[in-house]
């Protein structure tokens, strides 16, 4: 098996059947499975998969496990020589797989890469092209530095928008939306690591990976579509509450010991305020809907 295709459903039927159609519809020499995990969905999403698609395997979660350990659960029952994360939220074009996979036998010091991730109206999600959210890169970013300077290469450490979009390039992550990661890698490194419910997970494992001496790569030569947050808009406080607390783990994991006590300080400050200031947002939001 070439590569195996992991996607995590959690009420979203609809979207997750159109992923599943585009890689059905791949053009490819390569030989693939797909692996639905639910995450115990409310509404009738392991019916509709199971039966349009009965050589789709699928893992039903009792309980809402989060997207690291649904994920996980895949992996350790999958095949391939390759492990591709791929949201349910998104559309694969058909030389996709087939482009990614060359790629990744034609480097072999590459652990992980990711294609351009394209939005419903054209534009790049950023999350695709990143740099790690070093305290400083956090900064430059939230106070609008990186936005006044796009192509500084100090001010723009976080979604690197000085690096050339249009080439294959070694970054420092990619998003969990679409992901292929070598087999050996994850022997090494190990699996998404589960302390992260969602958010963040995507960030901790490049970041052990290219601990671990391997290369993380961009590659625009094909993309794909992601509608972006389809199955989170339903708990507005969890995702905003879950994308903090990413924030806080991740720090506190990877860079904590490597600052000062005034840095993480203000660090875990400015996150806590971010929060409250998020949730109290969506809390009007809520309202006012």
């Amino acid at each position: 098996m070439d590569i195996s295709v992991i996607i995590v459903n959690y009420n979203t039927p609809k979207l997750t059947v159109g992923a599943i159609e585009s890689i059905l519809k791949s053009k490819t020499k390569y030989s693939y499975e797909i692996i639905v995990v639910d995450n115990h969905s409310s509404d009738n999403s392991v019916h509709i998969i199971k039966g349009k698609f009965p050589n789709v395997a699928v893992i039903e979660n009792k309980q809402n496990v989060g997207f690291s350990k649904a994920n996980n659960q895949a992996i350790k029952l999958s095949k391939g020589r390759y492990i591709l994360l791929l949201n349910s939220d998104t559309i694969v074009k058909e030389d996709t797989i087939e482009k990614m996979i060359e790629f990744m036998d034609k480097n072999k010091k590459v652990g992980a890469s990711g294609c351009e991730v394209v939005l419903p109206n054209g534009e790049l999600d950023r999350a695709c092209h990143r740099g790690f959210p070093t305290p400083e890169a956090s900064f430059y970013y939230l106070v609008g530095l990186a936005r006044l300077f796009p192509k500084s290469p100090r001010f723009n450490q976080y979604h690197l928008g000085y690096m050339n979009l249009n080439e294959p390039h070694p970054i420092d992550c990619l998003v969990g939306a679409f992901m292929i990661v070598r087999r050996e890698v994850i022997k090494q490194v190990g699996l998404l690591d589960e302390q992260f419910f969602m958010y963040g997970e995507d960030i901790d494992w490049c970041y052990r990976i290219k601990q671990a001496g391997w290369e993380i790569y961009y590659c625009p030569f094909t993309s794909i579509i992601h509608y972006k947050g389809a199955s989170s808009k339903k708990k507005p406080f969890k995702i905003v509450y879950e994308f903090h607390r990413a924030m806080f783990l991740f720090h506190k994991k990877h860079y904590a010991r490597k600052y000062p006590f005034i840095v993480n300080y203000f660090v875990y400050m400015g996150i806590a305020a971010k929060f409250i200031l998020s949730a109290i947002i969506n809390t009007f939001r809520k309202i006012g809907g």
